[in-house]
């Protein structure tokens, strides 16, 4: 960026406030925020009329007010399917740690707590042969998928929309009109579906009782997706066997019931963190920069719910 324009840039990664946010955005052409920014309608408020583009550090836009930034003309972008494969990649790895209990092993042995091995020690659950039941059948849906079959899941998914048949074909998916009859029929859980206001709490304490007793959850999307309190109490109570989480609601903190629970992992927020996935979203933040820059249209840009490309003639 630097190279290519007159960048003022921060230079840690330390969530800005509100007030440095309003500050920031006030004066300047483009505005890159990642999700940790949360730029509401106040902040858009505070845009410098010279503002044409928020081009989002990320795949996810829920932390950016998309319909005000709309009504006052600023484009907004993002970096979708970047971030695709290294997400599948850890919703993948928990679902194979959870349930053989592999951070807890860890913890007990760094402990002193392994005295050798038993026929009953540290039982889990076998992965092979169960099924899986994806909510959001999208990019990272079916990355996971695809995984998960070479793993030998049985895939299951629920979605607003049934994916084209070819597509269930390929990856094996059985599709669920009903989510509470796919939580109930299916040994893991693995959540891919962006958060909306319908979305918010989808996986609460109702829909967790519907759930198998040996059964896991695992959420790599959005926090607040998950009723953490709920989760907390369905694992202790052992409605369900555990859960894997890189994610939550409050973030940067989990709900303190989680904490001291084994058979929970708890991620930091590192879906997307390696160094070729961060790298690709910077490319793709700058061809957005470059693509307004030069009077065309942004390849990844987000609309507000409702809204349509219009174009000229």
């Amino acid at each position: 960026m630097a190279d290519l324009f007159e960048t003022v840039l921060r230079p840690d990664d330390r969530p800005m406030s509100q007030s440095e946010l309003a500050a920031a955005i006030s004066d300047c052409d483009v505005f890159v925020p990642t999700v940790t920014d949360r730029i509401d309608a106040t902040v858009i408020a505070n845009a410098s009329p010279r503002l044409r583009l928020i081009a989002n550090f990320g795949a996810g836009t829920d932390h950016i007010d998309v319909a005000s930034a709309h009504g006052r003309g600023i484009t907004v972008s993002n970096t979708p399917g970047v971030l695709t494969e290294d997400t599948a990649d850890l919703a993948m790895a928990l679902i194979l740690a959870v349930p053989r209990r592999l951070v807890e092993g860890d913890r007990r042995l760094r402990a002193g707590e392994f005295k050798g091995w038993g026929p009953t020690h540290m039982l889990g659950h076998r992965v092979r042969g169960g099924k899986l039941g994806i909510i959001g059948m999208g990019r990272i849906g079916q990355a996971l998928a695809r995984r998960a079959h070479a793993f030998g899941l049985d895939i299951h998914y629920h979605n607003r929309r049934r994916i084209p048949k070819g597509i269930e074909a390929t990856l094996g998916a059985t599709w669920h009109a009903d989510l509470d009859a796919m939580l109930g029929d299916v040994n893991f859980v693995s959540i891919h579906c962006p958060a909306t206001p319908d979305t918010h709490h989808l996986i609460n304490a109702e829909r967790l009782s519907k759930m198998r007793p040996d059964s896991y959850i695992v959420n790599t999307a959005r926090g607040e997706i998950i009723d953490e309190a709920a989760l907390a109490a369905a694992i202790r109570n052992q409605t369900i066997s555990g859960a894997g989480l890189d994610v939550y609601e409050r973030e940067p903190e989990p709900h303190p019931d989680l904490l001291d629970l084994p058979n929970v992992i708890l991620a930091p927020h590192i879906g997307s963190a390696t160094h070729e996935s961060r790298r690709e979203m910077g490319e793709l933040v700058l061809i957005n920069i470059r693509a307004m820059m030069d009077h065309h249209a942004c390849p990844n840009r987000v609309l507000p719910p409702g809204a349509s490309f219009q174009v000229a003639s």
